[in-house]
């Protein structure tokens, strides 16, 4: 299972230009649902069952696209400015390798500080590709790039780039492959352009119209040395969530979620996210609204080239997305 986890986090697919990674996910789930389509936006739609009377349709997203940079200005020398595509913080980027579209890779740096221990924003780092002049440098201004890091795997934990939300990905594919019998018509939307404001889950929320949404995405976690703003622990269970930057989540559906977990014995933990945001929100807000919530896998390191998490926590997030969806839902 790991290898397809692996294979998902390998592609560079920087929001808007997921295409890679979409043909990927629908290669891997053509076998197990019932329609499949690609909207406008590149979001891709897969359903899987047909609505009893008493059944619900039920919008499951996770998205595809991870944050990147994109090329602002190159000068004479080569080195090439840039700028964020999502959450890139300036911290994180510090001699950290960046894949583009094409393969070409580089190397980011910074102009010089007072002291080895400072941290410059963006504006003042550059990628470095070894050449010497404009005319050699491999990319052009537009061009986009992703974090380079390879898949390293611990073994109960898993640690790469691209987590966010790959690993929600691959929880979403699981669950639809595990789901024999529902009730439900259950659509699982593989979204785009989630790092930069949730845009490819507010169409598809609006083209699927569902009765109830649900995100899957990663969340942060408390768990390391001297972090103190956050309750959620590797290894201790998927969250759900309440609250984070941009939605309260339905009490329905957090009961839903945790009373199936009750009844799968699966172990959560409740899920307070201080800033930051899911589909989950579009979905809430789409139409006329709708109950929604999110499932959350605790990830360490979140937005950087590092991110980490607990396998126990993604498979049991796969058993709990699917035994949710595979029974009536009762409000």
């Amino acid at each position: 299972m790991k290898e397809l986890l692996k294979k998902l986090t390998s592609i560079t697919g920087p929001s808007g230009y997921e295409t890679e990674i979409r043909n990927v996910i629908l290669e891997e789930v053509k076998p197990y649902v019932d329609n499949i389509r690609v909207d406008a936006m590149g979001n891709l739609i897969v359903t899987k069952g047909k609505k009893s009377e008493n059944g619900k349709t039920i919008m499951l997203a996770a998205h595809m696209d991870e944050i990147g940079v994109i090329v602002t200005h190159v000068d004479e020398n080569g080195f090439a400015r840039f700028t964020n595509v999502g959450g890139v913080f300036p911290i994180n980027t510090a001699a950290a390798r960046v894949r583009f579209l094409d393969g070409t890779v580089g190397v980011i740096s910074s102009e010089p500080t007072k002291t080895k221990m400072d941290t410059l924003p963006l504006t003042q780092q550059f990628i470095d590709f070894g050449v010497d002049s404009k005319e050699d440098c491999p990319v052009k201004i537009g061009d986009v790039a992703c974090f380079e890091r390879t898949f390293e795997d611990l073994g109960k934990r898993v640690v790469s780039k691209a987590l966010d939300d790959r690993i929600g990905c691959y929880v979403l594919i699981e669950a639809l492959k595990k789901i024999e019998n529902t009730p439900n018509e259950v659509v699982g939307v593989f979204t785009v352009q989630e790092e930069i404001g949730t845009r490819g889950g507010q169409t598809s929320a609006y083209s699927v119209n569902p009765d109830i949404g649900i995100a899957i995405d990663v969340t942060l976690t408390g768990d390391t040395p001297k972090e103190t703003m956050m309750s959620m622990k590797l290894g201790d269970g998927p969250a759900i969530k309440i609250k984070d930057g941009g939605m309260l989540a339905d009490p329905n559906v957090i009961a839903w979620m945790e009373e199936t977990a009750e009844k799968e014995n699966i172990k959560t933990q409740r899920e307070i996210l201080l800033f930051g945001g899911t589909d989950a929100r579009a979905m809430q807000i789409s139409r006329e609204g709708m109950p929604a919530g999110c499932l959350s896998i605790p990830s360490r390191y979140t937005h950087s080239p590092s991110e980490m998490v607990d396998m126990d926590d993604v498979n049991e997030s796969i058993k709990l997305l699917a035994a949710m969806v595979s029974a009536e839902v009762k409000f």
